[in-house]
């Protein structure tokens, strides 16, 4: 039966007023996560809403008839009661471009450095350039060191705006122990009481640590397509489990949804996550909603400006990357590499997408998508397999998680469905090395897998005519949940599905073959590329073009979308079993009215034998 215990993150705040909808009903779309058949949001072109200033145009916030106007955002964030950090996000005029204080620091965020025991980094951005950008660290002592902020930063492609981004690296630090620090320049408005915050380093050895993760958080701005006050909320949630670090797992704000007004996305995604951020490490990956027309090669340049992350040795530094906490190899993926879906920025029409012009950008055509399909050349794959191998040989690695975007599984209904891409290029690797866990996003819902190790060939079928396609479907190893509860990942791999960060668009129904009843699987196996739209001038992109019966589906979440996932490690003792607790929380009730109740739906072990070096002698 079903845990129905509850947690509460945070004290319960008035909801906001309801803002006025937009008018502003222009024609330029922005990306997928749509259903076979189906255009953006519905079918329906996306218009950019702007969001900056007071008279913000207001999206529809959905069934729950919720919105946060940017005002009110700024105004309730610094009330949630969380630490020294939720408080910073009330000290921000609106006037944010004011000369005197432009380099005030907001969007604080940490990341592990390239040893997480000793190093961590403090990333922020500010309204204009900041003089002299600075980051002052303390422990026990009251003596301060100062570490100063490297400056990144670039001109969003499409409205012309230049991004300021700084990093400052925090090393030579002491291992699981705690360090205060404070945020300032010398143009900071608030330069008298700077921002402070503390964080913890990771644990030396094997050692008991937390984690928490979901992924497709947006903001809880709703004048932004795919924005919902549940974003807030999820926030909030991280906090009140006190993790030593987060996974996001990709598609964080969605900005290439709202293309005229990304930069703005950007800042209220930062200033949201920043409640959290700002005390422990958020890990990310990119989603498909980070790639962005005109913004890099691979459209992550407002990715990549805002994030300092462990180095992966290739042309592609920030995209890919690695990091040890205890025993437990932590890898984080880029899977637009390798999918087949083409998911990135989108126009739809009738209109083009026309950039500023300070930009120098010309116009984007309608039906123009950014496609990244293919574009390290491989070097990721290389790269992973790599880093597996060396992992397999490794005696202080007892367990390896997977942090993705896609989906290798899953069996979403209206959703974005498997992509035949991952289960192709990364499968066999995790299959050949032993592989414990994959997190993902993408679909907005939780969904478990069974251990799955190889593939049966040949068994899916095409979508449409019905004959057969080799979707290489995931064969399971176990079927039945196990008698003492506890998983032995060394027979297989687990996938985790955890999309309700935050989005306005939870996915919470779930395919079945109405021939036999199982659940049953929509899969990509090649590129959706636009194609003509039923209205002329307009274009649109299909779903997943085959089915399968998903047989490695293991257990739907049908409540709701929204959820967090808690992950507790035992690292056992000497030739004995580690272990690693896993705990769903999900938000019933959120896909109508945001809540910040959080509710037990599913407790699963995973367990195995240590790899300790005295095992071989």
């Amino acid at each position: 039966m079903r845990d129905r215990r509850h947690v509460r993150t945070v004290e319960n705040t008035k909801n906001a007023e309801n803002a006025e909808n937009s008018e502003n009903t222009g024609n330029v779309a922005g990306t997928d996560d749509m259903a076979e058949g189906e255009n953006i949001a519905d079918g329906e072109n996306i218009a950019d809403t702007p969001g900056t200033g007071d008279a913000a145009g207001i999206a529809k916030a959905g069934p729950s008839d919720v919105s946060l106007t940017r005002r009110e955002f700024f105004r309730g964030a610094g009330l949630t009661g969380l630490r020294a950090a939720a408080c910073s996000l009330s000290l921000f005029n609106e006037d944010a471009n004011a000369a005197a204080a432009g380099g005030t620091p907001e969007q604080i965020h940490l990341t592990w450095g390239d040893d997480p025991t000793r190093s961590v980094f403090v990333s922020w951005c500010s309204p204009a350039q900041a003089v002299n950008p600075r980051v002052l660290l303390w422990g026990e002592s009251a003596e301060k060191r100062t570490f100063h902020g490297v400056q990144r930063a670039y001109t969003d492609g499409i409205n012309g705006q230049t991004v300021f981004t700084y990093h400052a690296k925090l090393d030579g630090l002491h291992p699981d122990s705690t360090f205060h620090y404070a945020v300032t320049a010398d143009n900071d408005r608030n330069a008298a009481l700077p921002f402070k915050s503390t964080f913890k380093t990771a644990p030396p050895g094997r050692a008991a640590f937390r984690w928490t993760s979901y992924g497709d958080l947006a903001t809880p701005v709703a004048s932004w397509l795919l924005s919902s006050p549940q974003s807030r909320f999820a926030v909030e949630a991280v906090e009140r489990f006190e993790p030593l670090f987060h996974l996001l797992n990709g598609d964080l704000c969605y900005a290439n949804m709202n293309p005229l007004s990304q930069p703005a996305v950007w800042r209220d995604f930062g200033n949201n996550v920043q409640v959290s951020a700002a005390n422990r490490p958020w890990m990310p990956c990119p989603g498909n909603h980070e790639i962005e027309f005109a913004n890099g090669a691979q459209g992550l340049d407002s990715y990549l400006a805002r994030y300092s992350l462990p180095h992966n040795g290739t042309a592609f530094p920030g995209l890919w990357y690695r990091f040890q906490i205890g025993s437990v190899l932590f890898i984080s993926l880029s899977a637009d590499d390798v999918i087949y879906q083409d998911s990135g920025a989108f126009v739809a029409g009738p209109a083009p997408l026309r950039p500023a012009p300070s930009t120098g950008n010309a116009a984007i055509e309608p039906g123009t998508s950014f496609y990244i399909h293919g574009y390290s050349r491989g070097a990721q794959t290389r790269w992973l397999e790599d880093t597996l191998a060396a992992a397999s040989k490794n005696d202080d690695i007892d367990w390896i998680i997977v942090q993705m975007h896609q989906d290798a599984m899953s069996s979403s209904k209206n959703g974005n469905g498997s992509d035949k891409g991952i289960r192709e290029a990364w499968l066999p690797l995790f299959d050949r090395y032993g592989v414990d866990l994959v997190l993902c996003g993408h679909d907005h819902d939780y969904e478990r897998s069974w251990p799955v190790r190889g593939c049966n060939h040949n068994v899916g079928r095409d979508a449409m005519t019905g004959t057969a396609v080799d979707t290489c479907q995931p064969k399971p190893t176990i079927t039945s949940e196990p008698v003492d509860g506890r998983f032995d990942t060394s027979a297989g791999t687990i996938h985790l599905i955890l999309g309700g960060g935050g989005t306005s668009s939870p996915l919470d129904a779930y395919g079945q073959n109405p021939a036999n009843g199982m659940p049953q699987a929509r899969v990509i196996t090649k590129a959706n590329r636009p194609i003509p739209g039923d209205t002329p001038g307009t274009f649109k992109k299909l779903g997943a073009d085959a089915l399968e019966d998903a047989i490695w589906s293991a257990r739907r979440d049908t409540d709701t979308g929204y959820g967090i996932a808690v992950f507790d490690v035992d690292p056992g003792t000497p030739r004995g079993k580690t272990s690693i607790s896993i705990r769903y929380y999900h938000a019933v009730g959120a896909d109508r009215v945001p809540t910040s109740d959080y509710e037990l739906f599913e407790t699963l072990v995973l367990a195995k034998e240590r790899r300790d070096p005295s095992r071989k002698t």
